[in-house]
C-alpha cells in the first residue's frame, strides 16, 4: 500500500477563531490583499485593524479576474493574500498568489485549455477563511477558473498552492440563506462520497469520509431549515473541511467531471450543479459496477455509503441513492434546465466531461451512453 496525503500547513477550526485574523495576517506580511465574495463588508470587519486592499469576486472566478488581481498585487506591493468567502473567493486568492510569484498569466498554468506550465516558485503567503460549508477549497491544492472563451472550467494545480493557514470558523456560516446552504452542503456531501469510491482512495481519506458523511446526513436538513442551529452549522463546517481534505488526496468522479464543462458554459453555482447531478452519478456508477465489475470494491463502498446516510445496518447502495434523491427534493434542488441547459446541449457536455480531470478518479470508466443518461436524468 502506497499513498500520499498533503494539506494546509496549519488548520484552525472553531467558533470565534476568525477574531485572530489580524494578528495571524501580520505574521506573514504587512500589505494584504483581501479577496472576498460580492459583499466584502463582513471581511472588512474581520480585518479592520489592517490596512488592506480588497478584491471582490462577484461570481465564479475567471481567468480575467485572476489576471486583474495579480496586476493589483504587483502594483500595490501586496505581500500576503487573504481569502474570506466561499470557494470562488478562495480559489481566486490561491490563483492570484501563485501567478504573482511565477510570472506570466493564468492561462500559462491552466490545465486542458492552457499551457499547463509547471508551477515551480512558491506563492505569496496565502490564508483561506471559508464562509460557506461546501467546497473545502481552503485545504485543496488547486484553483478552478472559468475560461470564458473556451466554455469550460479548468484548474491550476500544485502542492505549492496549499494554504499556509486554513481557518474555519463555523460562525461565519450562520448567515447563509437556505438555498446556498443546500447547494454548498450537497457539494460537501459529493466531496465525501466521490473520494470514498475513488480509484485513488486511501485509508486516511476513508476515515475522513466515514466520519463526514453521517455528519452531513444529520446536519444538512437542520441547517437548511434553521440557520441558527449552531450544532448543525458546526458539523457542516467540519464535514466540509473533511471533504476538502478527501478530494485533495483521492480525487473526485463523475459528478465533478460534469460540473466542470457545465459551470464553464452556464452561469450556475457549482454546488447547484453538483447537487442536481449527485444521485444520478451515484446511480450510474452502481449500475455499471453491478453490470461490469460486480467484485469491484467500490460496490461495497456504495453499500457502506447507504448505511452511513440512512443509519440502517442492512441498507444497500440503491437505498443510499433514494435517500439522496429525497434530500434533493426536500432542499428544493433545481434541475439543470433551471440554468438554461437543454437536451440539445447534452451531447456536447458529455464529450467535454469525458475528458475532465475529475473523471480520471471515477471507480470505472463510464461509456458515452452512460454519461448521457446521467446528465439527461439531472436535466
Amino acid at each position: 500500500m502506497r499513498f500520499e496525503f498533503a494539506t494546509a500547513t496549519r488548520i484552525l477550526f472553531g467558533e470565534d477563531t476568525a477574531q485572530t485574523l489580524p494578528d495571524l495576517v501580520r505574521t506573514f506580511g504587512a500589505r494584504p490583499l483581501v479577496v472576498t465574495g460580492s459583499t466584502p463588508d463582513r471581511a472588512a470587519l474581520l480585518v479592520s485593524a489592517l490596512s488592506a486592499r480588497f478584491l471582490a469576486v462577484p461570481g465564479e472566478p475567471t481567468v480575467e479576474l485572476v489576471r486583474e488581481g495579480a496586476r493589483q498585487v504587483r502594483n500595490a506591493g501586496c505581500d500576503v493574500i487573504l481569502s474570506v468567502g466561499g470557494g470562488s473567493a478562495i480559489d481566486a486568492g490561491k490563483a492570484i498568489a501563485i501567478v504573482v510569484t511565477n510570472g506570466g498569466e493564468p492561462l500559462d498554468f491552466l490545465e486542458v485549455v492552457g499551457k499547463g506550465r509547471a508551477i515551480s516558485v512558491p506563492p505569496l503567503p496565502f490564508i483561506a477563511v471559508p464562509t460557506t460549508a461546501g467546497t473545502g477549497s481552503e485545504v485543496t491544492r488547486n484553483a478552478v477558473l472559468g475560461a470564458t472563451e473556451h466554455g469550460v472550467k479548468a484548474s491550476l494545480r500544485s502542492p505549492l498552492m496549499l494554504a499556509r493557514v486554513a481557518l474555519v470558523d463555523p460562525r461565519l456560516t450562520y448567515a447563509l440563506p437556505p438555498a446556498v446552504t443546500a447547494f454548498t452542503g450537497l457539494d460537501a456531501l459529493t466531496q465525501l462520497i466521490e473520494p470514498y469510491v475513488s480509484a485513488r482512495a486511501n485509508p486516511l481519506v476513508d476515515a475522513l469520509c466515514v466520519e463526514g458523511i453521517p455528519k452531513i446526513a444529520d446536519a444538512l436538513r437542520r441547517a437548511y431549515h434553521d440557520g441558527a442551529d449552531e450544532d448543525a452549522r458546526r458539523d457542516m463546517a467540519l464535514a466540509s473541511l473533511f471533504g476538502g481534505l478527501a478530494l485533495a488526496n483521492a480525487g473526485l468522479g463523475v459528478v465533478h467531471g460534469f460540473a466542470s464543462p457545465l459551470g464553464g458554459s452556464w452561469k450556475a453555482p457549482h454546488g447547484a450543479l453538483c447537487a442536481a447531478l449527485l444521485p444520478h452519478g451515484m446511480a450510474a456508477n452502481v449500475a455499471a459496477l453491478r453490470a461490469r465489475a460486480p467484485q469491484h470494491p467500490a460496490l461495497e463502498r456504495y453499500d457502506a455509503i447507504a448505511r452511513l446516510l440512512t443509519g440502517r445496518n442492512q441498507a444497500r447502495a440503491e437505498e443510499g441513492i433514494e435517500w439522496v434523491l429525497a434530500l434533493c427534493v426536500e432542499l428544493k434542488i433545481p434541475p439543470l434546465r433551471k440554468w438554461g441547459i437543454t437536451a440539445v446541449d447534452l451531447p456536447g457536455v458529455v464529450e467535454k466531461a469525458a475528458h475532465a480531470s475529475s473523471m480520471k478518479a471515477n471507480p470505472l470508466t463510464l461509456s458515452a451512453d452512460e454519461l448521457l443518461a446521467v446528465v439527461t436524468a439531472a436535466q
